[in-house]
């Protein structure tokens, strides 16, 4: 049986962290002329070096939530801490030049080029041409782009998933210690996404930033999240707990609801092809005689090699009846290789190798260097193992959050409360329903909107 390795989202090593902590205390926002604030009294600890999702219906404040940490959204009331420092009422500019933001699309400025889209902030920061040009190359690098190829491309020139890297390469430009997106990923397609999720996950095993992101898509906040926060109308905080809490114990109605059916398959989405042992390959290069390369998958008694560039990165996956045909290994890629990133899910690791004829994926890991091969027994095996973990695993270790209370007030288990009472366990002290029921003007949680017509967080959540 495969191995499997068990690691509580609590905080990562200290010494890989670039990121710093947030907390959210007591912060309301209340918009002139409507009767409920969007935001209400919340507190939310975020702790270094972690990805937390904001997810919720339409219109319950997450994206107001977001945009108060880097006060494009001024907060009514409370405080905004990062890494110990009270940001509330520090110039604004000077805060968002330490906050990398990410949006749909990127965000880009169409008349600019790619590597002055990335270089803006460090040219505001009087960064000299030298270490910006560095840092631009850098960057775009670590999203996967040549910055031979893209540097001088306008934005026109790139696709939608090009487009994203760019703009996360610019939210990282000034190596800032939090990195906020919102819906980051709503515009591309299926495929595109998922690419951009895996992409996303191996920056940060590199850079270890704090990343909160919003998103509609409860399966998005499942595959990157450490930790999950879910809203109510007013962002009442409804559940905040880990990936795996909160699809093993829901704690409320308003949350299995928001869950969907189908809980037991997004388990699928929490385990890592990096949590499992990957299965060695026979390793060739261009140029290798390939008798050679057959003797040695005899001796393996395998029936398929991975070609692999002067980078170690997967080129080609040829099988024995492949190299019988050939002298020596030609210098061609295959651009339908079944590979899926070391920080993918079990899940995305399937669907790929649902489509390779070999059964298997290839596996790679930082800049794309392949790690290995896993096939679908490995995670048959490992999803058997974290179910069995999952269930003698009591332990709790979440973050602080909780709605017009104090640190203190924060439930044992770590689901949202207020007063000490679970989220489902009884009316709140102003009369609505912890966990999103009807608020006391009778609109529905997502119902509330600001006088100008949008939604009641200034925007689309």
């Amino acid at each position: 049986m495969s191995e499997i390795t068990q690691t509580t989202p609590g905080a990562p090593d200290d010494s890989s962290v670039s990121g710093t902590s947030i907390l959210l205390d007591q912060v309301t926002k209340r918009y002139p002329g409507q009767p409920d604030p969007a935001v209400d009294g919340l507190t939310l600890e975020i702790p270094a070096g972690r990805i937390v999702m904001l997810v919720g219906p339409s219109g319950c404040g997450k994206t107001t939530t977001l945009k108060m940490i880097n006060r494009l959204i001024e907060p009514s009331e409370g405080r905004i801490v990062l890494g110990g420092d009270d940001v509330t009422d520090m110039d604004g500019d000077k805060l968002r030049r330490r906050i990398g933001y990410v949006i749909q699309a990127g965000g880009l400025f169409p008349h600019m080029t790619v590597e002055n889209n990335v270089a803006m902030v460090p040219k505001m920061l009087g960064w000299s041409k030298d270490r910006i040009s560095k840092r631009v190359d850098e960057l775009l690098e670590l999203v996967s782009l040549d910055p031979a190829l893209y540097r001088a491309r306008y934005p026109k020139e790139l696709s939608g998933g090009q487009q994203q890297r760019v703009g996360v390469a610019r939210a990282l430009a000034a190596d800032p210690p939090v990195l906020l997106m919102d819906e980051p990923f709503g515009a591309v397609d299926p495929i595109t996404r998922q690419r951009l999720q895996d992409e996303l996950l191996r920056i940060q095993d590199e850079v270890q930033k704090t990343i909160v992101c919003v998103t509609h898509d409860f399966d998005e906040a499942v595959k990157l999240g450490d930790w999950i926060a879910i809203f109510s109308n007013g962002a009442r905080l409804v559940q905040y707990d880990s990936p795996e809490r909160i699809l093993a114990d829901p704690a409320s109605s308003f949350v299995e609801d928001f869950i969907g059916s189908g809980a037991g398959l997004k388990q699928l989405t929490l385990a890592r092809v990096n949590d499992v042992t990957l299965a060695e390959a026979v390793v060739a290069r261009f140029g290798d005689d390939a008798k050679q390369v057959l003797d040695r998958m005899d001796k393996a008694s395998h029936d398929h090699a991975v070609v692999v560039d002067d980078r170690d990165r997967p080129q080609d996956w040829l099988s024995r009846r492949q190299l019988g045909r050939m002298e020596t290994i030609p210098s061609e890629a295959d651009p339908h290789l079944p590979v899926v990133g070391e920080r993918a899910t079990l899940n995305d690791a399937l669907d790929t190798m649902l489509v390779s004829s070999a059964g298997a994926a290839l596996v790679v890991g930082r800049r794309d260097v392949f790690r290995g091969v896993i096939d679908v027994q490995t995670i048959m095996d490992a999803i058997t193992a974290a179910h069995e973990a999952a269930i003698q695993d009591t332990g709790h270790d979440a973050p602080v959050g909780i709605n017009t209370g104090s640190m203190e007030q924060v439930a044992g288990n770590g689901k949202a409360a207020g007063n000490g009472q679970e989220p489902d366990g009884g009316p709140a002290p102003d009369g609505q329903e912890p966990d999103g029921g009807r608020s006391p003007n009778g609109q529905e949680p997502d119902g509330g909107r600001a006088p100008d017509g949008q939604e009641a967080d200034g925007g689309r959540s």
